[in-house]
Parts: structure tokens; sequence; C-alpha cells
């Protein structure tokens, strides 16, 4: 979290239009609102400062802000994307009373660096209503007192309800608690209604907790320190076997894995161990601990074992047939070993791409994140080695009987071809501002099958590649 000492506000694109999400005080105070065009925005306060509005941040920050405010009471959910809503029943005396307890929440989320607008009340609708328009706490059982003067949208009514309702001039909940019912549904339906008795107390709201993650996680304390590598191993395949039953249950797989050892000097060392494939398989996973075991300093002894899946992901169980087993366990097992070494990221393999340039033809990326592609998009076969165009002395446009490359001298002896490329005018690349290409399979005499190409525009032949 950075303060900004300007105006300052969250953009986001709607219908093809960059428009204001959310904005600080001094945005308002400039006539910003929320929903304004960003060019209009502009144009009122060109010293405006801006970001675009980042949905899985927010979304993320709101989770680890409800796992926080558990700390008042075990019911905890989400209120839209700027809000969290609390049932403090049987909670609030042991922070001293309602008045307290606020207090408490505002002091902390203040000190975090979070300005925050907080309203307690019977009903969820009222708390609602008191957080976004007038803070404070409702008196018990008399949520009209409490809502009377505020406008009808702090019922959470849409905009569209909420400017028909004030042509009608019926601006206030309490002029709208006082008007007849039947001609309010059947102007509006029965959602107006709904929303006026939940804010009210006459219709029940329940609150949806969190749903919390499980945690894949298991310990062991030892009576007397350990130091050797065996007992390291012993105790790290007890708790694999602990840990994978869990992953098994919920049909996950662990991808890192750390294992923190605490010393009798109260120090620990981890060892933390990245799989090319989410695993759940004690046995395969063993051995993969060995080299990092093997580093640790035990010092005095080792007293305690902690195993955790600090990344998963899901593995739902696979029907293995004789045809389909484990072929590929010993090839993502040896993927994991070296990359422990020298990193999952730096071995990598080559994917079709979806391009007829031979250049573009491919795309590099890590074996643990990425899947075998299918068959490259070519009517015609492509050289194994294909290495920047190396020009060669020749005149036609028919291959040549005769040339030099690399310093070999060598005898054309049959031709397939050509072979038209365009170049993609969508993409900005200086090797093919040429033109078109007309590209030849030839077959020397010496026994190199190299990859020529003509360019027409500018006459010249090149050599891209070699035949294996």
């Amino acid at each position: 979290m950075r303060p900004v000492d300007a105006p300052f506000a969250l953009t986001i694109k709607q219908n093809n239009t960059n428009r204001l999400h959310c904005l600080n005080t001094l945005a308002e105070q400039q006539g910003l609102q929320r929903g304004m065009s960003y060019s209009d925005a502009r144009a009122f306060c060109p010293d405006l400062l801006s970001h675009p509005f980042d949905h899985r941040s927010l979304e993320r920050f709101q989770h680890i802000l409800s796992r926080w405010a558990t700390r008042y009471c075990p019911w905890v959910g989400l209120e839209g994307q700027d809000g969290l809503v609390l049932d403090i029943t049987g909670a609030a005396h042991l922070f001293g009373g309602e008045s307290e307890m606020l207090a408490d929440m505002r002091q902390r989320l203040e000190h975090a660096g979070l300005s925050v607008r907080i309203g307690i009340a019977d009903t969820r609708g009222a708390a609602w209503a008191l957080a976004r328009y007038k803070e404070g706490i409702a008196p018990p059982g008399d949520m009209i007192s409490a809502l009377r003067s505020l406008p009808a949208a702090s019922l959470r009514l849409n905009s569209q309800t909420d400017q028909t309702l004030q042509r009608l001039g019926m601006r206030t909940v309490g002029e709208l608690s006082t008007a007849a019912r039947a001609p309010l549904n059947r102007r509006f339906g029965t959602e107006l209604l709904m929303r006026l008795d939940q804010a009210m107390g006459q219709q029940p709201e329940q609150i949806s907790p969190l749903k919390t993650l499980p945690h894949y996680g298991v310990r062991m304390t030892l009576p007397e320190p350990i130091g050797l590598v065996e007992d390291v191993m012993a105790g790290t395949a007890r708790l694999l076997e602990r840990l994978c039953q869990s992953l098994k249950l919920q049909e996950m797989g662990a991808r890192v894995l750390r294992l923190s050892l605490r010393r009798v000097d109260q120090e620990s060392q981890h060892v933390e161990l990245r799989l090319a494939r989410p695993l759940r398989d004690a046995p395969r996973i063993l051995p993969l601990f060995e080299r990092g075991v093997d580093a640790i300093d035990a010092g005095y002894g080792i007293d305690q074992m902690r195993l955790e899946a600090v990344q998963i992901e899901h593995l739902p169980a696979q029907q293995i047939s004789q045809r389909h087993g484990q072929d590929k366990a010993g090839l993502e097992d040896l993927i994991s070993r070296l990359g422990a070494r020298i990193g999952l990221e730096n071995i990598q393999r080559f994917l079709p791409a979806d391009s007829h340039i031979p250049e573009r033809s491919f795309i590099i990326s890590p074996v643990a994140y990425s899947e075998p592609g299918g068959h490259w998009a070519s009517l015609r076969p492509r050289p194994l080695l294909i290495f920047p165009p190396e020009p060669i002395a020749s005149c036609g446009t028919y291959p040549p009987d005769h040339f030099r490359w690399r310093r070999m001298a060598l005898s054309t002896g049959r031709v397939t071809g050509p072979e038209r490329i365009a170049p993609e005018w969508w993409f900005s690349d200086d090797n093919w501002r040429s033109g078109v290409r007309d590209y030849w399979k030839v077959d020397t005499q010496q026994g190199r099958r190299l990859w020529l190409f003509y360019t027409p525009q500018n006459p010249g032949w090149f050599v891209q590649g070699e035949f294996t």
C-alpha cells in the first residue's frame, strides 16, 4: 500500500471505455464521481493519477482481511467488492460492548493504513446502510429511527429504481416505509419491498461465511534429537505418508513441498522441493528429498520436523491401464531432480505455434509447466535445424547447380519446391521486410540436405535450415 497525496482513482474498462471505479478523498473534492469516464475526469482534474483496477488483487486482499476479521467473530462473509459483513451476535461483550468493538476495529485498521466505515445494526441491510451513509450503531429493535433520514439508495437498490423513486418524491427510507405497499409492488416488483423488509428485520437475511481452505501440513516432535541423514529421511517418510493421505482425500497434488527442520538451538533449516508434476505418491516423492536433506546442517540435533505443501493443484483420480500407466513417472522424476539443481524454469521444450513463418512456428516453454503439443501446422516438412539466413553467391530463380556455403563447395543433386511463404503483415519483423520468400529443399551430392530460399523483390539466395 502506497498512500498518494494527490487526486487518485482506479480505472476499469467497460464497453471499450475507461471509467473511474474507485476514488480517494482528494479526487472526490475535485468533483469526480464513480462511473465517470476517464477522459472527462482528466478534463476536470488534469493532475489526476490513475491505475488499472486489479480484480484478483482485490479478491486476494478481501480474503486476507476476512481472515483477520475472525478475531472478532467466527462468521465473516464478503459484502460486494468493497466490504465485509460480520455476525457479532454473542461476541461483542468479549470486547466490552459494541462501541468498544467498533473502536478497536477502527484503531487497528487505521494503524494498518486503511480508511474504513463501520455500521452496526440488528439487520444486515441496516448495517450496510449505516456503513455507507451514516456511520454509527443503530439502537436495538428500532431500525426505522436509524434509517428514517437516509436516502432510499441505502436499501441496496439499483440506480434505475433509485432514480424512479426520486422522481416520485420518495427520496428517503422514512418516506418509502410509510407509502402504500401495493402500488410499490406493482411498479417495482418484489425486490424493493424485500430490501425494505430485510433492513427493518421483517425478513431474515443470512450471512454465508467464507469457506476455510484446507491446510496441508503435518508436524512431528521428536523425543530425542536426531542428526543422521537416515533418521531424517525416515521421519520425512512418515510425514509424507500422512500428508499424501490428506491430499488424496481432497484429490489434490503437491507441486512445491517445504520440509522445515528445527534444531535444539531453535534455529530452523528448510528444504524446498519443486516437482515437475503434481504428486501425492509418497514412495515417488521421498527419494527426491535426499539431495536437500544431505545438505542440512543438523548442528546439535533436530527435535522437530514439519512438512507442508506450499503449492497444490487439482489431481483427480485416474484409471490406470496396461497401456497408460507409469510410463511418464521416470521422466517426471528426472525433471524434478534436474530442476532441484538448475531450476525447473531452465528445463525447456519446444511447442508448436500457429504461424507459417519458420521463425515463429514454435515457442519455448518450461517442461514442468507445459504439456507436449501436437503436430506443427505445416503442409510441407520443416528442417530440424533452423538458423538465421546465410547468403550464398548465386543468380537466377532456380537453385544453383554449384554454390559455396560455410567454406564448403557443394553440388546440387535433387531439389523440391518452391514453397512460397508471405510475411505476416500484422507483425513488425525486420527480417521479413523484403517481401515473400520461395523456399526449396536441396539435396546436395555431398550429403547435405539444405533449406534454401529466394527473395524475388530483392534477388538473392539464402540458406536457413538443414534437414537431418
